[in-house]
């Protein structure tokens, strides 16, 4: 090291210069620290180092850097050689990526209509390596198996890169495509993809690991996404793998610092166990939620209205309605950060959200205690989320046009039930998800319960068991 300023801070010279060239650069690629250090697999804190002329940077990293940061020959010129004692510490992720992974190793499929509406950029935020207000250019479309045999390269370099943009950008695109596709189509194909790229994600984030370097953007990309491999086989019935999905996201989610996934995985895990009848369980994950964040704000929104849920699972209906009505003044206090964190809150989604929660939690108290008042109530909540429910999203139009249906038997109005669940009939049955099944199901058996005798009711029966021999249910 060179002579130390005069102000003897520690800091030298010649680091000092390649500190304020660096932050030139990294600046200029608008990025912060925290994304930098994503980007090259180095901690944020040690980005800080280098910048304030602290920390000396290895010969590998400045290579790194230089290339991350469009910045090939800025740097480098700036020390004579490499001072390795400036190597990374760095958290070993070895134990959170190990494990087996639900799936198996068949050929990926493409979503339906992906190659044809391949976006040409990302939305802004949905990239972690660059600025949240950055809409990443997405390269041209490749189809599955060439994409895993990207990434498979990618982590049988010599020295495994951290992440390297443009197949971290084909990688979300692919993942986007596919979550698209299941907001909007009742089948779940999509979910032998989701879990062949997450596999191929882990397995990378692996190798950078071994090579003792941080994996945390490649392990932000697979929590999040953990969340659709899960949702997909919970919808498929199997509950298990549902849950070996969300763990493994969970533990991902934690090490990445992602606050926002802890939480929807959590919301996961209380929707798994209330349809496994598991009311006390769900309560519990939905205080979880309570405890990842403050008394405000959007999780605090998301806790009441799975707390909400989680008192009807138990027959507590003061508290029920208590959480309804702090879910619903919570959503209506939401600032513009707490919409940046959660944007499926924003508009009419938070409302769609919110309500249906209320409906689903009114709906199971008025099946407890037979009051048409919490059934009326509850298919008004229904309605406020049915009319906030974009015409494409088929599974949720489906689920909210029975759980309305359902509050009208509860409410004693047969005409209105049926007028509503008899033109779904045949779609909630060939759409084999395990939520509108359920809907389905005690919708049927409501409907028999209270007027079992009734032509409408018999006619109705015949063609749920008709549609179900016809789908091989």
């Amino acid at each position: 090291m060179s002579r130390k300023h005069a102000a003897g801070d520690g800091v030298s010279a010649r680091w000092a210069e390649f500190g304020a060239q660096m932050r030139y650069c990294r600046r200029r690629a608008r990025l912060t620290q925290h994304q930098l250090g994503q980007l090259v697999g180095y901690h944020h804190s040690l980005i800080s180092k280098w910048e304030s002329g602290t920390r000396a940077p290895t010969a590998r990293a400045v290579a790194d850097l230089e290339r991350s940061l469009s910045a090939e020959g800025t740097l480098s010129p700036l020390i004579a050689s490499a001072d390795e004692r400036g190597h990374p510490p760095f958290t070993p992720l070895g134990a959170v990526l190990a494990g087996p992974l639900p799936g198996g190793e068949g050929r990926p499929a493409t979503p339906d209509g992906a190659a044809d509406d391949w976006p040409d950029r990302l939305a802004p935020g949905g990239c972690p390596l660059h600025a949240a207000d950055h809409a990443c250019a997405v390269p041209p479309f490749v189809d599955p198996t060439q994409l895993t045999d990207r990434i498979r390269a990618a982590r049988e370099a010599a020295e495994p890169p951290a992440a390297v943009p443009d197949l971290v950008h084909l990688v979300l695109a692919l993942l986007d495509r596919c979550e698209y596709r299941a907001l909007r189509s009742t089948s779940t194909t999509v979910l032998g993809t989701v879990e062949h790229v997450l596999r191929a994600l882990a397995a990378w984030g692996e190798a950078v690991n071994a090579a003792g370097r941080s994996p945390l953007a490649l392990v932000r990309i697979a929590a999040n996404y953990a969340q659709l491999a899960g949702r997909l086989r919970m919808q498929r019935g199997q509950g298990a793998l549902a849950m070996a999905w969300a763990s493994h996201g969970l533990r991902w989610a934690e090490a990445a610092g992602d606050t926002t996934t802890r939480v929807t995985l959590t919301t996961d895990l209380c929707t798994l166990a209330r349809l496994d009848g598991d009311g006390p369980s769900a309560l519990g994950y939905a205080r979880a939620v309570a405890g990842l964040g403050g008394r405000g704000g959007w999780i605090a929104t998301v806790a009441h209205m799975y707390q909400a849920r989680g008192y009807a699972a138990i027959g507590d209906g003061a508290e029920c309605r208590r959480r309804a009505a702090l879910g619903r003044s919570a959503l209506g206090r939401l600032s513009g950060r707490d919409l940046v964190e959660a944007p499926w809150l924003a508009d009419g989604q938070g409302q769609l959200r919110v309500e249906s929660a209320v409906a689903g939690g009114l709906r199971d108290l008025a099946v407890l205690t037979g009051d048409r008042a919490t059934a009326r109530s509850a298919g008004e909540a229904a309605l406020l989320a049915l009319e906030q429910v974009p015409v494409a999203m088929l599974p949720t139009r489906l689920l909210l046009t029975l759980r309305l249906a359902d509050c009208r038997v509860g409410a004693g109005e047969l005409d209105a039930a049926l007028e509503l669940a008899g033109p779904v009939v045949e779609q909630a049955v060939a759409a084999r998800r395990r939520t509108i099944s359920q809907e389905l199901a005690g919708l049927y058996d409501h409907l028999t319960g209270a007027w079992g005798g009734v032509r409408e009711v018999r006619d109705f029966r015949e063609r749920v068991r008709a549609a179900r021999e016809s789908a091989g249910a």
